[in-house]
This record gives C-alpha cells, sequence and structure tokens, in this order.
C-alpha cells in the first residue's frame, strides 16, 4: 500500500512539518522511525555537536602535556593528543560495560562516553597545523579546515589550495583571500562564484576571467572595471588610483561593488551538473533536496535529503560532513560509510548505530572511540549471534523506557542524541552560526552556554589606529594585541536582534540600517583581540592588502552571512513569473531569476 503525505508537529520548535511518502520509504528501507523533529530542529541539533572555531589551552590527560584542543579543560571524559589517542598506548574496550535493561539507553551512553578518551583535534598526514581543528594531508596551516592544503589561514572547507587566507570553500586555489565558493583561481580576492579567474578583485559569478575589477556575470573576459571594457592601460591607471594596500581605498571599493551587484539579477540556485535536485551549492546530484554544499568528485550525489556538506553519497537522509561513498546513512555528523546511523565522526564503517569517534568497524551500537572491531556494545565484545540477539531488544527497551530531557522531549529508538548530552555549549559550535541564538534563548531551549572568561589579553592599538596602507605597516605589528573593530561597538536593539539578523542578507541588513556602512555587525564575536602571524602579515605585504581591522572570528562571520540559508524558499521568477525554490527568501531584496531567464540574460 502506497504511502501519504503526513503532518507532524514537531516536538522541539512546536511547528507542522511534512513527510513525505519518498520519506516513509526511506525510513522503511533501513528500519527507523520517522522523526519527531522537523527538518530545521534536526540540523540544528546535529549542528550543537560539531565545533570548528573554538580551540583552548589544556593538558593532555594520558601524557600531561600541553596541548590545545576543540575541548575545554572542563569537558567529564579525558582527552588525548591525537598522536597517543591514535596509538596502541591505550586500549577503548578496557571501557565496555553490560547492558542495563532498567536504565535509558542514553543514560548508559553518556556514561560511557564520559569515560571513553576522545582526541584533541581531527589531524591526519599533516605537518605544523596544530592550531587546525579539522585538517588532513596539509601543511603549514593555522585555523584551517579542509584537505591538501597549504600555507593557508583562517579557512573553512578547503580543497588543494596554496597561499590562501580568510575564506569559505575553496577548491583548487592559490593567493586568493575573503573569497567564498571559488574554484581554480589565483590572485583573487574578495570573490563569490568565481571560476577560473586570475588577478582580479570583487567578482560575483565570473568565470574565467583575467584582470577584472568589480565584475558581476562576466564570461570569458579580460581587463574589465565594474563591467565596463577597458585597455590594459586604463586598468592599471585604476588599480594605481584605487590601491588596494590602503584600507580607506578598499573599504570604499567594497561598498561601490555591493551596491553595484545588488543591480544584477540572481541565479535561483547554484546547481550544476543536476538532475532533479533543489538546494544550492550542488555540483552531480540526481533526485536530491534540500541538500547544501555537495559535490560529487568524480561520482555522484543520488537520492539524497536534508544533506549539509557531502561528497560521493547517495539514498541517505540528514546527515552533516559526510559522504566519500557513503550509502543509507541517516542523522549522522561527519561520518561516512553503510548504513551509519544516528552517530559521530564514525568513518569507513558500516552497520553501526549511536556511535561515536569509530573508525573502520561493523555492527555497533553504542560504542565510543573503537578502531577495527566488530559486534560491540557499549564497547564490551559479542559474538554475531549474541549480538543480533541482543540488539533488537536494546531496541524495543528504548521505545518502552525513553529517555526524557529536562525539558520534556522524548527521546525514542530513532532520535539523534539528546541535546544536553552534547560537549559543547551552544555558542561554541555551528549551530551558533546558522541558527543564531542569545545566552537566554539558548538555555531556555535546553541547551548550555559558554561563559568566556576575561580575555588575558589587553589591547595595545585599537584597530581603528592601525596604518592604513600595508606598506606604512613594519614588523612591531607582531607584538601587538589589536582590539577588534567590533569589540566595543553598540549593538542595534540589543542582542536579541543580532540573533535574527544573522539569517538574513547583508542586503536586507544594509537597507535596514543594522549593519555599518562597511558591512560588518556590530558585535565582536570573538575574544574582541587578536594578534597578526608572522605569515599573514607576509601574505598581506606580498598581496598588497591592508591588515583586516576585525578579529579572525568576525571575518569569518561576516563571510557565513555572505552565504545563503540552508533553507529553501517558494518564491517567483523576478523575469518570467515561474514559480521556484530557492534559498532566496521572498522578502530579499535580490532579483532573482529562474534557471531560464538566467542563462539568458548572463550565460
Amino acid at each position: 500500500m502506497p504511502f501519504k503525505p503526513e503532518k507532524r508537529i514537531c516536538q522541539n520548535c512546536g511547528k507542522k512539518f511534512v513527510i513525505e511518502p519518498e520519506d516513509f520509504e526511506f525510513y522503511q528501507k533501513i528500519n527507523v522511525p520517522p522523526p519527531t523533529f522537523c527538518p530545521d530542529c534536526r540540523l540544528q541539533r546535529r549542528m550543537t555537536w560539531i565545533n570548528e572555531r573554538k580551540l583552548y589551552k589544556r593538558s593532555c590527560d594520558f601524557s600531561g602535556e600541553k596541548i590545545i584542543s576543540i575541548f575545554s579543560k572542563n569537558v567529564p571524559f579525558p582527552v588525548y593528543h591525537y598522536k597517543t589517542w591514535w596509538s596502541d598506548k591505550w586500549d577503548p574496550m578496557e571501557y565496555g560495560r553490560d547492558y542495563d535493561f532498567n536504565k535509558p539507553f542514553f543514560e548508559q551512553f553518556k556514561e560511557l562516553r564520559n569515560s571513553v578518551p576522545r582526541y584533541n583535534l581531527t589531524i591526519s598526514k599533516s605537518v605544523n597545523c596544530e592550531y587546525c581543528p579539522k585538517i588532513t594531508q596539509s601543511k603549514n596551516c593555522y585555523m584551517t579546515i579542509g584537505f591538501l592544503a597549504e600555507n593557508c589561514l583562517y579557512g573553512t572547507i578547503t580543497r588543494d589550495c596554496r597561499d590562501c587566507v580568510d575564506y569559505f570553500s575553496l577548491w583548487r586555489c592559490d593567493f586568493c583571500y575573503e573569497n567564498i565558493y571559488c574554484s581554480d583561481c589565483r590572485n583573487v580576492f574578495f570573490a563569490q562564484y568565481a571560476v577560473g579567474c586570475r588577478d582580479s578583485a570583487f567578482l560575483y559569478d565570473c568565470k574565467n576571467c583575467n584582470n577584472c575589477v568589480g565584475c558581476v556575470g562576466l564570461r570569458n573576459k579580460e581587463y574589465h572595471i565594474f563591467n565596463k571594457p577597458c585597455s590594459p592601460e586604463e586598468y592599471n591607471r585604476f588599480l594605481e588610483k584605487h590601491d588596494m594596500g590602503s584600507f580607506v581605498n578598499l573599504t570604499a571599493l567594497k561598498k561601490k561593488f555591493f551596491k553595484f551587484n545588488l543591480r544584477f539579477p540572481k541565479r535561483y540556485a547554484m546547481v550544476f551538473r543536476s538532475t532533479n535536485t533543489f538546494g544550492n551549492d550542488i555540483k552531480g546530484a540526481k533526485n536530491c533536496y534540500a541538500c547544501f554544499d555537495a559535490d560529487a568528485l568524480q561520482s555522484s550525489i543520488e537520492d539524497c535529503k536534508y544533506i549539509v556538506t557531502a561528497t560521493n553519497i547517495k539514498d541517505s537522509y540528514d546527515m552533516i560532513q559526510c559522504g566519500e561513498g557513503s550509502e543509507l546513512c541517516y542523522e549522522s555528523c561527519t561520518s561516512w560509510g553503510y548504513r551509519v546511523l544516528f552517530s559521530l565522526l564514525v568513518q569507513q564503517s558500516y552497520d553501526v548505530s549511536y556511535s561515536d569517534m569509530c573508525f573502520n568497524s561493523s555492527n555497533l551500537f553504542g560504542c565510543v572511540g573503537l578502531r577495527h572491531k566488530q559486534y560491540c556494545i557499549l564497547n564490551k565484545q559479542y559474538t554475531k549471534e549474541e549480538y543480533e540477539r541482543l540488539v533488537p531488544k536494546i531496541i524495543e527497551q528504548m521505545n518502552k523506557i525513553p529517555y526524557v530531557d529536562k525539558k520534556g522531549r522524548v527521546y525514542k529508538y530513532g532520535e539523534f542524541f539528546p541535546i544536553e548530552l552534547s560537549p559543547f555549549s551552544y555558542n561554541e559550535t555551528v549551530a551558533q552560526e546558522y541558527f543564531p541564538l542569545t545566552k537566554e534563548k539558548a538555555i531556555e531551549q535546553g541547551y548550555s552556554w559558554y561563559e568566556k572568561p576575561k580575555s588575558e589579553y589587553k589591547p595595545t592599538i585599537k584597530a581603528k589606529d592601525l596604518p592604513d596602507h600595508i606598506k606604512d605597516v613594519d614588523d612591531s605589528i607582531l607584538n601587538e594585541i589589536i582590539e577588534c573593530k567590533n569589540a566595543k561597538s553598540v549593538t542595534f536593539n540589543g542582542v536579541a536582534e543580532r540573533s535574527s539578523a544573522l539569517s538574513r542578507s547583508s542586503a536586507s541588513l544594509l537597507q535596514k540600517g543594522s549593519l555599518s556602512e562597511n558591512n560588518t555587525l556590530n558585535m565582536c564575536t570573538g575574544s574582541g583581540v587578536y594578534r597578526i602571524l608572522p605569515q599573514e602579515l607576509e601574505f598581506y605585504r606580498k598581496m598588497n592588502l591592508p591588515l583586516p581591522r576585525l578579529c579572525p572570528d568576525c571575518r569569518h562571520y561576516e563571510r557565513i552571512k555572505q552565504r545563503n540559508p540552508l533553507k529553501l524558499y517558494k518564491r517567483k521568477c523576478d523575469k518570467c513569473g515561474k514559480e521556484i525554490l530557492t534559498t532566496y527568501s521572498p522578502d530579499r531584496p535580490e532579483i532573482v531569476y529562474c534557471e531560464e531567464c538566467y542563462l539568458k540574460e548572463i550565460g
């Protein structure tokens, strides 16, 4: 009998959401019940388990050496240096325990999780990257996340990049700065959706363009200034007059380009080489819905829903940071494999449920920190027959004796880990970037909140007092502690308005006066102070760029605000009136075209 759409009420936010027939088919395929949280709340819940930006000084609980970690010293579990964690100096099976059918599963999982050591940072095959939360096969990087990076600073989502600073999602780029969603670019600054561009600045959706400034929607062009062609001599005179080594000049150009960009229509979605796919920033997908930041690479992404940041994944729902050939996966973070369900950091594994930080394993239920294991429950070894007999009984018990959190939310089998079990406070996680809350709202919704201690560093210079031009900056700046430009700014209408502001477009905010003229949020999101690194200063000098006036956290939030929300809206094409599904909400000021109209006008 075919399934029918059903309306449900989210037990977290109380809003209605619809479970479609294809959703029921997927849940039946992996033998799990339908969710009781709506898609937005499920994504927010998963994000509360991901910390990518907050690093702490603490001691390794194995050796006592000083380390940098994504976990503060206040977490309840031991934290080991990643090299120790991956060694044979300890055995996670020693923490195994019997299952207690008189206690909720999640209480038992919490007790296990709080006893098993975790590694401090996710670093693999990398050199001189000890201040990177999550990095692989990289060299000489700082506060960078990704693969195959070299000499990169303050970057998120990196693949095969060199000498890039302050960016979000770069692929095969060199000497780039403050770019968002760019690939195959070299010596390009302040660009978004630029592909194959060289020696340019302030670009939006430009392809194969060289020596261009302030351009939108150009294809295969060179020597253009704000979309107008010019001679090489005119171009060089413009660069000399608007020398971007000056912070004043750069700010003026940024403001001019921001207004210029709004005049052009925007593509309803950046979806390429895909069929029957809805979302944004997707390449090589088929039959996908509400998927974002997904690139199939050499394979494909098929039959997926509610996926964020993925490569090569099929027939999976509700995943974030996943791929590498994954299939039939559900409600997991930074995981890949076959039938990985309700898990965190489970990789190259199959038939794993409710597990955390497990690798190259199979047939695990409720395990933490295992490697090359199978048929384990709560880190205890069973035979295949014992495991297959016990797991159905545990699932039945999870439904009979569910975990109920402090807000009354009920967690039976089929729900991701409870919110209050996350080792991170809400404002330490990615959730705060995409679902920003005030401290009061976070606590009201059952999250914890990290109270930043007063900075041990006192500013020695204010951002406004930095030299205007990079040529006037000497090496003494490396000894300065700079006060972020937003450190003592007055917030607009209190912090509560800031929470909603981050989810709207910068254009809309500037129109309403919520942002300053240089498009910055008037509140520091970091510690209020920052320093310039030696390699950072070398980069600014080489690229002729002024010192930043915002701390790294504020700069990161500025980039986050420039990307569209991870949400789809019904809207009509502003050219032909065709109904479209887009990440541009109907109340935003941008002109938005459907695919056909955009290709006719822009190409």
